[in-house]
């Protein structure tokens, strides 16, 4: 994924970086609505200024009121919103269509406060989890299944389409087209609680042969700890029952623990099995390396207040380091 950590992520955010078709229409929505605001603005301000002008003259002639109201308070805006509505209507046929009948169906699951994201293993027909990152092959159109576990969530990504609610218990569907390889900002766009605004994610789009590599990779068990560090890594991590709310394929499954299974919603925290090979932690709140990892095993409530991870307070600093490791190793 090297070329995708080039793209300057502060600059994709924004309705106003269009790196899809979709995207792209939503962008000419914006200007006219930014360019056609600002000139009713500046003629309103500017009809007060004269009417400011005119009231401090005593010779100034009277206004009729009744024809202000019925032309600026009636028929002005009609005729404005009825083009708008018109042209707007026009565009939006050719929106994509939310359809699933796509190559690749993604599926994401909105929970407080991060993503939960699974695709279908093509080999095997498994499924691989992953979280907080959308991997998608770039130039092809993906179909993101969507719900949520807990509240109300809206998952958006102004760079690639508009955006859409998830609502527990219900699926609804988004279509994601990337024109190009690049890393998109995305974020929930409704309020769902202390931590709304800590809760984004990035979209990856890989050329194909590199996303179907990455997919071969996502699909493989954890990897083996062969250094005397990681293996101390691997044991702290079992025995401060970290699986009890995260699942390491390879790992937790061999150690007697039950294996998440597709309809398994009761895992409180993210899929860990290549979080190393993730851009970021905590729902992109850290960058994803040995010391960022180390302080959120240690407080993450201390980094983001409110989620359900507690405190390590048991953890000397050797064995903290050793599983921030052992985290890092797993890509």
């Amino acid at each position: 994924m090297s070329d995708a950590k080039t793209v300057p992520l502060s600059e994709l955010q924004s309705v106003l970086h269009p790196a899809g078709a979709d995207a792209a229409i939503i962008h000419q929505f914006s200007w006219v609505l930014f360019v056609g605001g600002t000139v009713i603005f500046v003629a309103v301000m500017a009809l007060l200024a004269l009417a400011m002008r005119r009231g401090m003259r005593k010779d100034a002639r009277p206004v009729r009121p009744m024809l202000w109201i019925f032309g600026g308070g009636i028929v002005f805006p009609a005729l404005v919103l009825t083009a708008l509505l018109t042209w707007s209507t026009w565009r939006s046929v050719d929106l994509a269509p939310q359809t699933s009948h796509q190559a690749l169906t993604i599926s994401v699951t909105g929970k407080m406060w991060w993503w939960e994201v699974r695709y279908r293993d093509p080999g095997s027909g498994r499924e691989i989890v992953s979280a907080n990152e959308i991997v998608i092959p770039a130039g092809e159109s993906v179909y993101l299944g969507l719900t949520a576990s807990d509240v109300i969530h809206s998952l958006w990504v102004p760079a690639l389409a508009g955006k859409r609610d998830m609502i527990p218990g219900r699926v609804t569907g988004l279509n994601l087209r990337a024109d190009k390889p690049g890393v998109y900002r995305g974020q929930c766009a409704e309020y769902c609680g202390e931590q709304h605004a800590r809760m984004a994610f990035h979209v990856i789009a890989l050329a194909r042969p590199e996303f179907d590599a990455w997919l071969a990779r996502q699909a493989a068990p954890a990897l083996a700890a062969d250094t005397q560090l990681l293996q101390r890594g691997r044991a702290a991590f079992l025995e401060q029952r970290c699986q009890a709310c995260h699942t390491i394929r390879g790992v937790t499954d061999a150690e007697g623990v039950q294996q998440q299974q597709i309809a398994d919603t009761s895992r409180l925290g993210p899929d860990l099995t290549h979080v190393g090979s993730r851009r970021t932690i905590g729902a992109a709140t850290l960058d994803n390396h040995r010391g960022t990892l180390a302080g959120w095993i240690a407080d993450p409530q201390a980094i983001k207040p409110g989620v359900f991870m507690p405190p390590s307070n048991d953890l000397d600093g050797e064995t903290l380091r050793a599983l921030a490791t052992y985290l890092e190793h797993l890509k």
